[in-house]
C-alpha cells in the first residue's frame, strides 16, 4: 500500500490517492492548494483510518456503492471508488483500515 502525491497539469492542485498493491486505487482526495496541505491530508487519513465511525458509507442512485474517510470535523478527507455490492464497499474500507497507517507516501510531483 501507498500514498501517492500528485499535481493536476489544469489546476496546479495537489492530490493524494492511496493504492493497494495491486495498483487499485481505494481512496483519493480533494485538491489542495500546496503540498503541505496535501500532506497534511495523507496524515489525517492514517489517524483517522481506523475508527469506524469516521466512515460514511452511502448508496448512488444507480445501485452502486461508496465510502467517504471524514475527519473529526466532519469535513471529507478522502473519497472512494464505486463499488458494485455493499460487502465490495466494506472490503475497501477494511483495506483502508489495515493499510493506510502503514502506508508508504511516494510524491510523484516535481520540484521547480
Amino acid at each position: 500500500m501507498k500514498f501517492e502525491i500528485f499535481q493536476s497539469e489544469k489546476s496546479k492542485e495537489y492530490y493524494f490517492r492511496l493504492k493497494a498493491r495491486n495498483g487499485q486505487v481505494i481512496l483519493s482526495s480533494q485538491g489542495y492548494s500546496g503540498k503541505s496541505g496535501c500532506k497534511n491530508g495523507i496524515e489525517s487519513v492514517k489517524s483517522n483510518a481506523t475508527n469506524d465511525e469516521r466512515y460514511e458509507r452511502k448508496e448512488a442512485s444507480n445501485g452502486k456503492f461508496h465510502f467517504n474517510l471524514l475527519a473529526g470535523n466532519k469535513q471529507i478527507i478522502g473519497s472512494s471508488q464505486m463499488y458494485a455490492s455493499k460487502s465490495g464497499m466494506d472490503k475497501g474500507i477494511e483495506s483502508v483500515k489495515s493499510t493506510a497507517p502503514e502506508a508508504t507516501i511516494e510524491d510523484t510531483t516535481v520540484e521547480a
